[in-house]
């Protein structure tokens, strides 16, 4: 066990890691972070941040810091991936003056990226090449144990992933496939320039068994691809699932718009697609999961970030309401974040998964949905207050997020 004593232990240097490391910093806790690469990074490419992310980073002071990165979309535009027919349109400009907060794409590293840059200003003790191997209770507190020893915290918090060592803790489950594969593509603006795209939007075109995403990133001056399908290999059971040519099979049928872009995906790597089942208790003693540790979603909701960035405010803001630094009571802190972030991860996930099997319709079923999807007003916010508004808490636990989005406002026309 290491000599120096820190108050919050965080197994994880992703942006879930990081973000818990840094609202709990600003609650006045001594945290040290553990992450088994080499040096802190992101991988992948493009991902999308709605208000209810953008409200927390408000308040932690990196709006402006994200803004300068990332790109203001103007619609979030479904097509039909077959005809390429629009289905339906989300007014952004709108959704932030409903909101207050803006929906934004920025690259992946950016938002890691500004994270770690606030870590390190705030003075979390951020820690390379650990890999922790188990957990375990102790004497007030917790212990992350790894090859190079033992390391106490008052809490342990789990953000380390799908593959998550701590939820083992708590669940005997395993990761759920989906037998989706995405492949993903962030290319120069000038790679789709003569290509019909809208460098402003973000567009979803929904087909049969699959789906393909358009949008820009850090200014426009880069366009993020990414192209999703059901593989018959991975449905089979096959080993060489998501090969290149089951991705060109899968979107062979689709209109020109599509597959004048897959060209320029990236076709030597692909990911599989996989969640979990809600689990409802991410909390055993003093070891705490957070992030894709306790909830990893399928992506059709793009919450996956966000939701690790929403356990990081909703557990400091609890820690804030029990006591300052030190002085916090823990064990009432964690006891009112189980009570309240669960259940809304729970509908996130769940959610999920029947959007993407409602983008996924064939036949009599996707006329079906593009008829739903034409009939829907632009400004009906129906499926997405419950997502953007503030974060889910019990009001006689933590005080108002943003007061002045208490109250319901009246919908602009």
């Amino acid at each position: 066990m290491t000599g120096e004593s820190h108050d919050v232990v965080v197994v994880g240097g992703g942006i879930g890691g990081l973000a818990n490391a840094l609202a709990l910093t600003r609650k006045g806790l001594r945290v040290r972070v553990l992450e088994q690469a080499h040096r802190f990074g992101e991988v992948g490419a493009g991902l999308q941040i709605a208000p209810n992310c953008t409200r927390i980073l408000h308040h932690w002071g990196l709006l402006d810091e994200i803004k300068s990165l990332g790109v203001l979309p103007e619609n979030i535009v479904m097509k039909d991936a077959v005809d390429g027919g629009v289905l339906s349109r989300l007014d952004l400009r709108d959704v932030e003056r409903r909101y207050g907060f803006p929906y934004m794409v920025i690259h992946r590293s950016d938002l890691h990226g500004t994270l770690l840059r606030a870590c390190q200003r705030a003075g979390v003790d951020l820690v390379n090449d650990v890999t922790v191997t188990g957990y375990e209770q102790a004497d007030g507190g917790a212990v992350a144990v790894h090859a190079g020893g033992r390391e106490f915290g008052e809490v342990v918090l789990a953000a380390d992933g799908l593959h998550s060592v701590a939820r083992r803790i708590v669940s005997d489950d395993e990761p759920v496939s989906s037998a989706y594969v995405a492949y993903r593509g962030a290319v120069p603006i000038e790679k789709v320039a003569g290509l019909d795209v809208h460098p402003k939007d973000v567009v979803v075109y929904v087909g049969p068994r699959c789906h393909f995403v358009q949008y820009p990133l850090r200014h426009g001056e880069m366009f993020n691809q990414v192209a999703v399908f059901e593989s018959p290999k991975a449905l089979a059971g096959e080993a060489d699932w998501g090969t290149p040519d089951e991705l060109d099979g899968a979107f062979a049928a689709t209109c020109d718009q599509v597959r004048a872009g897959l060209p320029l995906m990236w076709r030597d790597r692909w990911w599989r697609m996989f969640d979990r089942e809600p689990i409802m208790d991410w909390v055993r003693g003093r070891i705490v999961l957070t992030g894709d540790a306790a909830h990893p979603p399928l992506q059709y909701l793009a919450q996956g970030a966000i939701m690790a960035i929403e356990d990081a405010w909703v557990l400091s803001e609890h820690v804030g309401a029990q006591g300052r630094g030190r002085s916090a009571d823990w064990d009432a802190a964690l006891a009112a974040y189980n009570a309240v972030r669960p259940e809304h991860c729970r509908r996130v996930l769940t959610t999920a998964r029947a959007w993407g099997n409602l983008w996924h319709h064939d036949g009599e079923k996707r006329e079906w949905r593009n008829a739903v999807l034409r009939d829907r007003d632009v400004y009906d916010y129906t499926y997405v207050d419950w997502l953007f508004g503030p974060t889910a808490r019990t009001p006689d636990q933590l005080p108002p997020m943003f007061p002045e989005y208490d109250t319901p406002r009246p919908m602009t026309a």
